[in-house]
């Protein structure tokens, strides 16, 4: 082997007296370029050379002293010295692209470059996506949801499931600068949940549907500049977010593997959502957050929907203890029904006959007389922040504590005093009880925290992120099994962690699914060089990162935390946390509850903090009662924890404290 006089320093030449079959010689660049990165790209041919090999072969010609030049990233190329039985050596040199393209040509062909439109290697399907200039004259940045269903019930956009077996297909991808008129594509490189590519998908008919989910640039005040979307009063919900473009369904017949491309114009936008009313008992108010506005460098709100006690206005010296409700996104009260709607059926009905009868037993004054706030604080990254200040999210914590609260005791007079105080909430809003109370312990006097979020991380979920090294699998010398991440109330696995993490990849990169593992990640992680999360884990591998999970055991972790700070925070919690969990959590969060009480029963705790209840066979939502079903528990709950409250809150009043809220 030696340089070519005409091209020395610039390319190597590889030179060997032998004879290849063309077949041989274009398999062998398969191979080459498979090494480097384009498996994808080039898999079918390499199984179309395969496969006709045979008749190759009578095709075979004498090559001598033949260069394989081959691209690749940066204009790189490897160097492929052939024999007859295949390749020798491969080495990378520095390549001029046009002569990499030539020989590539020279070898391959038209026979592949060059394909009839009958061939099964050409171009396979793929969506082009656009929006015209009357929706927006100004380029947008976001993300693409593309749905496909087979089901005709609703639109696709609403099918998005995390139990796969019940979900559509979606397909996301980012743009950035996207220009009214141009497309974006969606092909076979485009990452999809649950099948993972187009190119898997079934031929058949389908329903299909794009969203853009429109992102927002943000000049944080920690130096970074991200985009996200930005919560417009709906709760985060993508597919329901006023502003963002979608197109009607379409019910269409395609193959992927047939080659065509299918056109999709966004031509609807969703409106703006009409905002909550005031009626006699329920008020809503709307603040902007000072410290919230610094960090996120443009104004932040927080809102507040907030349910007044019977006899209100007919005492106007009177002033109350509040009781905090933390959970999901609400624009209203719902749980609070005059009367039940004709026509409901099943669940609906027996939620509404247990909101009709909350309704009846709050306005007759059977219940303690006391203000009930929902907290609205819906952020760029989920509907609701988990209440604590975060290096992502920003100090949520203390602007619900020093900004929301006093406001609303300010316009609804409140009592304003810590023994006046106290939490209830299930799931995220359970955990947002329990860190409530043990991060601000002398501004609450109480949480009921139900079927919490993970309060010790090793549970998180099947996940212990301090031990495990791979979230997605239980490995071991020999084998591995998925985790499980989601169940039935009988155990069976509706959803395991790998899918359901791509899941969220295909809603968001960065962690901007703005669903679970996102917001988990988002308030519990540190900010990632590129000013997004710092992931817990490897999004495609699972491999976790045990430098976050450090940072997240001594910011976030509450079983830690209580067993870390003990001698001071054991006083201040004595008699205030209340848990319950149903022993078949759906999420497998009851396991991490255990955890917590493993700890406070121990010699380890000298104070007693807490109380905790289980029902066997109950899934997530269970919020105690003893053995009644999950519904009843949810629609009892008030009536049995609010005289509780307010008989723990006059025991432990101060003397003199103003008990005017007792008529």
């Amino acid at each position: 082997m030696q340089d070519s006089p005409s091209e020395a320093g610039r390319f190597r030449w590889c030179s060997a007296g032998f004879n290849v079959s063309a077949s041989g010689l274009l398999l062998a660049i398969c191979q080459a370029v498979l090494a480097l990165g384009r498996a994808q790209q080039l898999s079918l041919l390499r199984s179309q050379l395969v496969q006709s090999s045979a008749s190759s072969e009578a095709r075979s010609t004498t090559l001598q002293e033949t260069s394989c030049c081959i691209l690749s990233r940066h204009f790189r190329r490897m160097v492929v010295n052939l024999s007859a039985n295949g390749i020798r050596s491969c080495r990378p040199v520095s390549a001029n692209p046009l002569f990499a393209v030539f020989a590539i040509w020279f070898l391959v062909g038209p026979n592949v470059f060059g394909q009839s439109p009958t061939s099964k290697s050409a171009a396979k399907l793929r969506f082009e996506i656009s929006f015209p200039e009357s929706l927006s004259a100004k380029p947008l940045d976001g993300h693409i949801l593309l749905g496909i269903s087979t089901d005709k019930s609703s639109e696709p956009r609403f099918q998005l499931r995390e139990e796969e077996a019940l979900s559509a297909q979606f397909f996301g991808v980012d743009v950035d600068e996207w220009k009214p008129g141009t497309s974006a594509s969606i092909d076979s490189t485009t990452l999809g949940y649950p099948i993972v590519s187009l190119d898997q998908l079934p031929a058949g008919d389908y329903y299909v549907q794009a969203v853009l989910n429109v992102y927002e640039t943000f000049h944080r005040a920690d130096g970074h500049t991200i985009k996200l979307p930005p919560d417009m009063g709906e709760g985060q919900q993508w597919n329901r977010k006023p502003g963002n473009l979608f197109n009607k369904p379409m019910l269409m017949h395609f193959d992927p593997q047939a080659g065509n491309t299918v056109h999709i114009s966004l031509t609807e936008k969703i409106p703006p959502i009409e905002p909550a009313q005031d009626t006699k008992y329920i008020k809503h108010i709307r603040i902007e957050s000072k410290v919230l506005t610094a960090f996120w460098g443009r104004p932040m709100y927080l809102g507040a929907t907030i349910l007044l006690p019977q006899g209100f206005d007919e005492h106007p010296q009177a002033h109350y203890p509040l009781l905090v409700h933390q959970g999901h996104f609400e624009p209203d009260w719902e749980f609070f029904q005059e009367r039940v709607s004709p026509g409901a059926k099943g669940e609906t009905l027996q939620f509404l006959q247990y909101a009709n009868r909350f309704y009846q037993d709050w306005t007759s004054g059977h219940l303690p007389h006391v203000l009930l706030l929902s907290i609205q604080h819906a952020n760029p990254y989920y509907d609701d922040s988990y209440a604590v200040n975060s290096a992502n999210l920003g100090p949520y914590g203390d602007a619900i504590t020093n900004e929301l609260i006093p406001e609303v005791e300010k316009r609804f007079r409140g009592i304003g005093q810590p023994w006046a105080r106290a939490l209830e909430g299930g799931s995220t809003g359970g955990w947002e009880a329990a860190a409530s109370q043990i991060f601000y312990p002398d501004f609450y006097n109480g949480a009921y925290c139900f079927c919490p979020d993970p309060v010790d991380f090793r549970a998180y979920q099947l996940v212990n992120i301090y031990d495990d090294k791979n979230a997605f699998w239980d490995q071991g010398a020999f084998g591995k099994v998925p985790r499980g991440e989601m169940r039935s109330s009988t155990g069976q696995i509706l959803a395991v962690m790998e899918p359901t993490v791509r899941h969220e990849e295909v809603m968001g990169t960065h962690g901007r699914s703005a669903e679970q593992f996102g917001i988990w990640q988002a308030v519990f992680s540190p900010v990632g060089d590129d000013g997004y999360p710092k992931p817990i884990w490897n999004p495609s591998t699972g491999v976790i990162d045990p430098q976050v999970a450090a940072y997240w055991k001594e910011h976030y972790d509450l079983r830690y935390i209580l067993e870390r700070d003990i001698v001071t925070l054991g006083p201040k919690l004595a008699g205030k946390l209340h848990f319950a969990a149903g022993d078949m959590d759906t999420w497998y969060l009851n396991n991490a509850v255990h955890l917590v009480q493993n700890f406070l029963d121990s010699r380890k705790n000298a104070f007693q903090i807490a109380d905790f209840e289980y029902s066997p066979g109950k899934p997530h939502c269970y919020m105690g009662g003893g053995d009644i079903s999950n519904m009843e528990s949810l629609g009892t709950v008030y009536q049995r924890i609010l005289p509780k409250i307010a008989r723990h809150m006059t025991d432990t009043a101060p003397e003199g404290a103003d008990m005017s809220w007792k008529y």
